[in-house]
């Protein structure tokens, strides 16, 4: 308990004060949310937590671990939105009082309090933790691995200002141990990112850094036996077929694009900088020589520049552009910003200018979109004309959405922390800092409360009512045209006892036992009526259109 101090429960409270509210007030969103979700909720379900089904046939694009945590969250919760998010918000109340303990560790009180504030008061990390996607656990993962195979060379290495209670192979067995959860988590990218991270530094050390190929051996043998573990069950019970496929799918997502997931090569970088505003644009200057830090930090501060580098190299090469698949990056990104924001505090000298500029750059640029919304919200008509090439969109700008003047409350709050900080600048920088960073971290939980509902309303709400509406009855759901697991989740699907009912050409024109629902997009509607004849329209809505397929008469 010797790490539990103020400050530690400090974070605690804070992470659970805003990551676990209202996880339950807005659907799932398609698809990532919700293909997830329905994993777990299929897991629940069937009582099989070994093989992995998605509409009931086999899922090998992922190990199991953050299914099998959400399946548990649905055990006790129940199934639903705040069940699938419960995990991440845990995490992120796990998260904070880590990176705290671990700047702590490093450096002193102040540093580890700038880490954990660098982390909380970002866009995309505060957002990470309330999202119900497999990332934050993979990332934890893959930090942790790396964190732990630092501690074992600086071990070795006998690195002065710096007390490690434990043996070398402790720490490397640990770190070998977390890669492997990150494998179990989401596959070998966990251990790819490690490995090139640790070449890139053994490059940068002439391979002089105090690691011997039988601790790089161990290291990755523990790694890979973690996931061993499982897959000796998983093929015990089920064969080599999840192996196989998930190989095949891993090679896949490295190197072709997934439709509707292409970006251009500065995709990421450009996602990374705004994104984890403000702690992005305080990092740059962390990627420089810090005054005042003993051997072991800057030491660790180049092993966060290489990670950084290897994450932003590596999944721009990558053909799908995803914009949490460079969330990895939030870890060194907070590091870099917290070495910053202590020298600012610790340090003070001649204010960088341009560090204030460009953070009132981004900051203006959302506030401008947070007063655009609920602007444009009330105003529908003037911003219709944008979108008449698009007639999904223009469907959707009918939804019945309650935008009203309370929707500001986001801009003003981002306002007035942008105005605090440049009038504090200079006077106190620690309190500055500190109004920046919880002002976004409010800024964002506000937005979370006034605009996420709003825009889910628009761009979905309507067929995941329509599955729900229909979810007790005895009919077959499904979309057409699009890719969706609203109608699995929203339409509460159980396994079905004739297996021509997983195929679509029987659903679309076989002699169906129960009805079949299906929706499609206004831009498909025509398409679904020519291949699917006797198909009776049953209502449209926000640019969904909602068909019925009858039984035939036995």
């Amino acid at each position: 308990m010797k790490y539990f101090d103020k400050n530690t429960w400090f974070w605690i409270l804070i992470g659970a004060l805003f990551f676990l509210p209202f996880l339950g007030g807005v659907h799932l969103f398609d698809w990532d949310e919700i293909n997830f979700a329905e994993l777990a909720r299929e897991m629940v379900l069937r009582g099989d937590w070994l093989q992995m089904t998605i509409n009931y046939e086999t899922f090998t694009e992922k190990p199991p671990l953050f299914f099998w945590i959400q399946a548990l969250s649905m055990s006790i919760f129940g199934i639903g939105e705040y069940a699938a998010r419960f995990p991440n918000a845990v995490l992120g109340i796990i998260v904070l009082p880590f990176l705290y303990i671990s700047g702590k560790f490093m450096v002193d009180r102040k540093f580890g309090f700038l880490w954990a504030l660098s982390w909380f008061g970002s866009t995309l990390p505060f957002l990470y933790y309330k999202s119900g996607i497999i990332d934050p656990y993979f990332n934890f993962f893959i930090f942790n691995g790396l964190f732990f195979l630092i501690h074992f060379l600086w071990k070795r290495r006998e690195v002065n200002f710096i007390f490690l209670s434990k043996s070398a192979r402790f720490y490397l067995v640990v770190g070998g141990i977390f890669i492997g959860l990150g494998i179990l988590t989401k596959g070998p990218v966990a251990y790819l990112i490690v490995f090139l991270t640790l070449l890139s530094y053994a490059i940068s050390r002439s391979f002089k850094f105090g690691m011997r190929f039988i601790d790089f051996f161990i290291y990755s043998l523990v790694a890979l036996g973690v996931f061993l573990l499982w897959f000796l069950v998983e093929y015990s019970f089920n064969g080599p077929d999840f192996i196989v496929e998930f190989t095949i799918r891993q090679w896949e997502l490295l190197t072709t694009s997934d439709a509707g997931h292409k970006g251009f090569p500065a995709y990421h970088f450009v996602v990374l900088l705004i994104g984890c505003f403000p702690a992005s644009i305080f990092a740059l200057r962390g990627l420089g020589k810090i005054k005042g830090l003993h051997n072991h930090v800057i030491d660790f501060q180049r092993w966060m520049i290489i990670l950084l580098m290897v994450i932003l190299i590596l999944f721009s090469l990558v053909g799908t552009k995803i914009i949490h698949y460079s969330s990895m990056a939030y870890y060194p990104i907070s590091f870099l910003s917290a070495l910053s924001l202590w020298q600012i505090i610790e340090f003070p000298r001649k204010k960088q200018i341009w560090i204030s500029i460009v953070l009132s750059i981004i900051a203006l640029v959302a506030i401008t979109v947070s007063v655009a919304l609920p602007y444009a919200g009330m105003h529908i008509e003037e911003i219709k004309p944008l979108f008449e090439k698009d007639p999904f969109a223009m469907a959707n700008l009918q939804a019945d959405v309650p935008w009203s003047y309370w929707d500001y409350i986001p801009a003003l709050i981002l306002a007035v922390t942008l105005i605090m900080y440049w009038l504090y600048r200079r006077r106190n920088s620690n309190f500055a800092i500190r109004t920046l960073f919880f002002g976004n971290a409010i800024w964002v939980f506000a937005a979370l409360i006034f605009f996420v509902a709003k825009v889910e309303r628009i761009s979905q709400r309507a067929a995941v009512e329509f599955f729900q509406e229909h979810a007790e009855e005895d009919v077959y759901l499904l979309n057409y045209g699009y890719k969706s697991y609203v109608p699995a989740f929203y339409g509460e699907v159980k396994p079905y006892v004739d297996p021509k009912a997983y195929k679509r050409e029987w659903l679309y024109h076989g002699e169906v036992d129960r009805d079949v629902l299906i929706a499609t997009k206004i831009n498909r509607a025509e398409q679904l009526e020519r291949e699917i004849p006797d198909a009776e329209l049953m209502y449209s809505k926000n640019g969904f259109y909602f068909y019925r397929r009858k039984a035939y008469a036995r």
